[in-house]
């Protein structure tokens, strides 16, 4: 069957809104802030090989790094099925009703928190058909879709499982790809073994569930789709916007002048050493191929900032994929034109047990920044200067003593972004690998035994330029009974650097105001509170682009 050009457009769109009806489904039916209001969540559908054919408008460092997840979900499966992927009727591997969940970064995850649900997807037969004796055809796998939802806390050290460890079992309960619903039961252990290791039970079950409804949303969704267009026509729309994508990717690295484009940059540190973390990448591109190289970066750290593979492809995938343009479809053909180097033990790949839950937040924004400027050297004009490259993140938890249990948030908190060559950057954003919202100030107090003293615009924080980079955001918040805050930061020492003469933005700042003593607090670390404490965020702004006229 060859595609058609408007087919393939509706296909596009079908497929794009599966995903984001899960993702409606995942918002309205979870408990915690952080999903619902902050919407910490993304969902994808993929082929029955892993491929992801679409992904929803979410989270960009989750959906460029859940082929990984479902990548996991396949082989984990796949080799104890002696009769292989294509019968689904029998045997050990992937049945109908199975979903799988894991969040170990080291088999398809990408940080503790972020907890990852894959329900493979089947039809009877080929076209949902049964036979004229009334019975179903063997079951057929034509896919699967996952969604994957940062929980507030998973266990480990500190509240909110974000802590500035040396190894990642003090980061949280690590689960590996293991069946959470098998043929259609749910596997009662695995659900008790996870809320027996976090301080929030409830809340994660909340959760939880809320992510098992979307996957049952997409899986209906799914086979509706297949039902209604038959199972080769939608098989045949899957592969042509996988081509499509790639054949786009291709012609927009032909448009890049040939040649190696190298740029650097730094983490300010991984809050057990001060020394600073380089991210180095040279871009080589040559037709309508490219080979990212990480070779020259740091080796992996003693701190929370290693990235593992996952996370670098996503960025590099964001990255490419940003340069598209909006029409193209959100799959994995994008990456098949692009070699990835990033060798085993540093910062950017690292291996187990080096801790990771800053590689997720904070070292992603920073191999965004890296690729950003290899390219602008070979783009001009086309890419930005450097946002404020942090999301900021913020963990406090404790005893509501109003309510009588556990408490923990979680926040990333916006800044500036970077000036382009035509126009100013925009304040109080977030950026690049973090697609998710504020907690509403109402929403946060109401949930939490804490108060907003302060919440605005860091005017001036933008560097200066032919067009300034936009200003950051002041958060100021107190503490209404005894907690503990770690913070996962950094563009604290260095700054979000300029291009073609622009200036670098205003590096953040922590600030610990308690009574009268305002002290400065490290970028990275955790504290505990006093009731009426109050802890004040400055963010950082973006770079400015050009000399200012």
């Amino acid at each position: 069957m060859k595609p058609d050009p408007i087919r393939l457009e509706v296909y596009k769109n079908l497929f794009a809104a599966v995903a984001e009806e899960m993702g409606v489904v995942l918002r309205k039916a979870s408990y915690s802030p952080n999903i619902k209001e902050r919407r910490d969540y993304s969902c994808a559908i993929f082929d029955a090989q892993g491929e992801m054919i679409a992904q929803a408008a979410h989270i960009p460092v989750h959906l460029g790094s859940m082929p990984l997840s479902v990548r996991a979900a396949i082989e984990n499966y796949h080799s104890q099925n002696e009769s292989g992927v294509g019968n689904r009727s029998v045997g050990k591997g992937l049945n109908p009703g199975d979903s799988i969940i894991l969040n170990d970064p080291y088999q398809g995850g990408t940080h503790l928190p972020d907890i990852t649900l894959v329900t493979p997807v089947f039809v009877r037969g080929k076209n949902n058909e049964i036979s004229e004796s009334g019975e179903s055809f063997s079951p057929t796998l034509i896919g699967f879709v996952a969604s994957r939802a940062h929980h507030a806390d998973v266990g480990g050290m500190t509240p909110g499982s974000m802590p500035i460890a040396r190894e990642i079992y003090q980061e949280g309960l690590i689960i590996p790809p293991i069946k959470f619903y098998d043929r259609g039961q749910l596997n009662q252990a695995a659900w008790d073994l996870i809320l027996a290791n976090v301080r929030t039970p409830l809340e994660r079950s909340g959760d939880l569930m809320a992510q098992i409804a979307a996957n049952q949303r997409g899986s209906i969704r799914f086979q509706e789709l297949v039902k209604r267009y038959g199972y080769d026509e939608i098989s045949t729309y899957m592969d042509a916007l996988l081509a499509y994508t790639e054949r786009m990717t291709r012609h927009l690295l032909e448009e890049i002048p040939d040649g190696s484009y190298k740029f650097e940059d730094y983490l300010d540190d991984d809050g057990i050493c001060s020394q600073p973390i380089l991210i180095s990448v040279t871009i080589t591109i040559d037709g309508d191929n490219a080979i990212v190289d990480f070779s020259e970066s740091a080796v992996q750290q003693k701190g929370s900032m290693n990235a593992v593979l996952a996370i670098t492809l996503s960025a590099v995938y964001y990255v490419f994929r940003c340069l598209l343009g909006l029409d193209v479809p959100n799959n994995s053909g994008c990456l098949r034109p692009i070699q990835v180097i990033a060798p085993h033990g540093r910062v950017v790949n690292a291996t187990s047990p080096a801790p990771v839950a800053g590689g997720n937040v904070e070292t992603s924004q920073r191999i965004v920044d890296v690729l950003l400027g290899a390219l602008a050297q070979a783009y001009p004009g086309r890419i930005p200067a450097a946002s404020q490259g942090t999301m900021n993140n913020v963990t406090i938890g404790g005893w509501d003593e109003s309510k009588g249990e556990s408490f923990t948030y979680y926040e990333t908190i916006g800044g500036g972004l970077g000036a382009l060559s035509y126009a100013n950057g925009l304040s109080a954003h977030h950026s690049h690998m973090t697609n998710t919202l504020n907690t509403p100030v109402e929403a946060l107090e109401y949930a939490y035994p804490l108060k907003v003293l302060r919440y605005e615009i860091r005017k001036g924080s933008g560097g200066k330029g032919k067009f300034s980079g936009g200003d950051g955001i002041i958060r100021e918040l107190e503490t209404l009974v005894d907690a503990q805050v770690t913070l996962l930061t950094d563009r604290r020492r260095l700054s979000p650097y300029g291009l073609y003469g622009g200036s670098p933005g205003t590096a953040g700042e922590n600030i610990l105001i308690r009574g009268e003593n305002v002290q400065s607090i490290p970028s990275k670390g955790t504290i505990n509170l006093q009731k009426g404490d109050k802890l004040l965020i400055l963010t950082p702004g973006g770079g400015g682009y050009g000399e200012e006229e």
